[in-house]
C-alpha cells in the first residue's frame, strides 16, 4: 500500500467519465465463536460492488453504509462513493498524502481512514462526513467533507532513533530506526476495547517495514482510541501547513506476534458475530515464520501483560492472543490463514464479508485502478478461510 501516484483533478474527472461510461453498460464482551447465518434483515446485499476505474493510486481499503445503501472506496489519494449498485455518487480529490484502510462509524454515521504524510512525518486518522460527500472530484482541502485528527504516538515511534547516532533515516525499512519497524499506518476498524472491558474503540494498526535482519518488529503494533470527544481535536485538511491536534497518547497499546509483515496490517476488521479481529496483511519474508496472508485475534481473550518480543532491550506490554485455528506454524507457534482481504475487508456481522479485489484496466493508453468488493462468506476451512458467496454456514 505504498504507491504514491499523483494525478490532477483533471485527469481524475476524465477517469470519471470513462468509468461512468464503464457501469453504464454493467459494469459488547467479545467472543469467539463460530459465525452465525445471517440474518433476515441482512438478506439482498450484491453479491458484489464495483468501485470504478480511476487515475490514482491501487485500492486500499472499503466501507459499508449499509443503512444508506453506499459503498466507499480508498484509493490511496481518493476516496470514491457509490451506492451498492456501483453507480458513483461523488468523490474526494486533493489528497497527496497516502489514504490506507477504511471503517464506517456507526455511532456518527462518518468514514474514518488512515492517512499518512511521512517526508513531513504526520500521521492522521481522516474522517469523512459522507452525507457531503455529494459529487465528484470534491477537493478534501477546499471542501467541508474532511476533517483530521493527529496521532502523536505514530510520529514517535515512527521517528524513533533506536541506534542513537541522531540521524533520522527516514522512509526506508533498511534501518535499526522506526520503533518496531514503524513505517506509519494502515488498518483501521471500531470494535471492543481489547483489554475486555467492553465499549467501542478506533483501533489503528501500524504499518511495519519488511526487514528481515532485525528482531524487533515481528509483532503488529495495534493502538486503540476512545473518538467520543474527537470532535475538539478534529480539524481541515491543510497540506501547506499540517497540524499537531490529537491525543497525547492512545487509550491502549498492544502486540501481536505474528512475525514480521511487509508494511503491517493492511486492512483490520472487526467481526461482530464472532467477536474477533481480522488483520489481512501483504506476506513477510522471513524464513522463521509461516508469512501468511491473514491472522485473526481472539476476541474471547483480553490482552494481558507480557514480554514484546525482540526488544533491544526487555520490554512488556499488552498482549494479544492469535486465535489458536487455522494453519499452525508449530516452531513459531504462530496460527493463520491464507486468503485475501488485503485491498478491502468489511465484516457484515452475521458470518459474510466483502473481500475486495483491485486491479487495473487500460482506457485510451492511460492505466486505470479498479477496484470491487464481493461477498464471501466465512468457512473456516484451510487454507483460505472465505468461500465466494452469500449464505454464510
Amino acid at each position: 500500500m505504498r504507491s504514491r501516484a499523483r494525478a490532477h483533478v483533471a485527469t481524475l474527472f476524465l477517469s470519471t467519465v470513462v468509468v461512468s461510461a464503464l457501469l453504464a453498460t454493467g459494469g459488547g464482551a467479545a467472543h469467539a465463536r463460530t459465525p452465525s447465518p445471517p440474518s433476515s434483515s441482512s438478506i439482498g446485499l450484491p453479491a458484489s460492488v464495483d468501485g470504478g476505474a480511476w487515475a490514482s493510486g491501487h485500492l486500499q481499503g472499503t466501507a459499508i453504509d449499509r443503512r444508506r445503501g453506499h459503498m466507499y472506496f480508498s484509493f490511496t489519494n481518493l476516496l470514491v462513493k457509490t451506492d451498492l449498485a456501483g453507480r458513483p455518487i461523488g468523490s474526494v480529490t486533493g489528497l497527496t498524502g497516502h489514504l490506507g484502510d477504511l471503517d464506517f462509524n456507526s455511532a456518527d454515521g462518518r468514514v474514518y481512514g488512515s492517512l499518512e504524510y511521512k517526508a513531513a512525518q504526520a500521521f492522521y486518522v481522516a474522517i469523512f462526513d459522507g452525507s457531503r460527500i455529494t459529487r465528484m472530484n470534491m477537493d478534501a482541502r477546499t471542501t467541508d467533507v474532511l476533517s483530521t485528527v493527529h496521532l502523536r504516538e505514530v510520529v514517535r515511534d515512527y521517528t524513533a532513533d533506536m541506534n542513537g547516532d541522531g540521524v533520522f533515516d527516514g522512509d526506508t525499512g533498511n534501518t535499526p530506526d522506526h520503533r518496531y519497524g514503524c513505517s506509519g499506518i494502515d488498518g483501521v476498524a471500531f470494535g471492543p476495547d481489547l483489554n475486555g472491558r467492553g465499549g467501542g474503540r478506533l483501533t489503528v494498526a501500524y504499518g511495519v517495514y519488511s526487514n528481515t535482519a532485525r528482531t524487533d518488529n515481528d509483532h503488529q503494533v495495534l493502538l486503540q482510541y476512545d473518538v467520543r470527544d474527537w470532535r475538539k481535536y478534529e480539524r481541515p485538511l491543510s497540506e501547506e501547513a499540517l497540524h499537531t491536534s490529537g491525543p497525547a497518547s492512545p487509550g491502549g497499546k498492544f502486540f501481536a506476534y505474528t512475525g514480521n509483515t511487509t508494511y503491517g496490517v493492511q486492512n483490520l476488521e472487526y467481526d461482530g458475530d464472532s467477536g474477533n479481529w481480522l488483520m489481512a496483511v501483504y506476506k513477510g519474508k522471513k524464513a522463521a515464520f509461516p508469512n501468511y496472508g491473514l491472522y485473526l485475534l481472539d476476541g474471547s481473550k483480553p490482552a494481558r501483560r507480557g514480554e514484546v518480543k525482540g526488544q533491544p532491550r526487555p520490554e512488556s506490554g499488552r498482549i494479544v492472543s492469535l486465535l489458536p485455528r487455522g494453519l499452525h506454524h508449530e516452531p513459531s507457534g504462530v496460527y493463520g490463514y491464507e486468503s485475501g482481504g488485503q485491498y478491502g475487508l468489511v465484516a457484515l456481522d452475521d458470518g459474510r464479508y466483502y473481500v475486495a479485489e483491485a486491479g487495473t484496466v487500460d482506457s485510451g493508453g492511460t492505466t486505470l485502478q479498479t477496484g470491487r468488493a464481493v461477498l464471501h462468506r466465512w468457512t473456516g476451512a484451510v487454507p483460505n478461510p472465505f468461500a465466494v458467496g452469500g449464505t454464510a454456514r
